[in-house]
């Protein structure tokens, strides 16, 4: 099953998900379903896009529990 800590690491960091799409470069409604995982297996390079944007790796926030 698909699980990321998108919205965990963005809370703890206290950022907005309009915060981590200036960051990321990843439009806030992308990020708002992945979040929700009503969108899943993002790209590779939406994956280092938002790991480096929350400064964690792609394993920690996408393949973590």
């Amino acid at each position: 099953m698909y699980n990321n800590q998108i919205r965990k690491i963005r809370d703890e960091k206290g950022i907005t998900l309009l915060e981590l799409s200036d960051l990321s470069g990843i439009s806030v409604g992308y990020l708002c379903h992945l979040e929700k995982g009503t969108r899943n297996n993002p790209s590779l390079v939406v994956m280092e896009k938002i790991s480096k944007a929350l400064n964690k790796s792609i394993a920690e926030v996408f393949f973590m529990q």
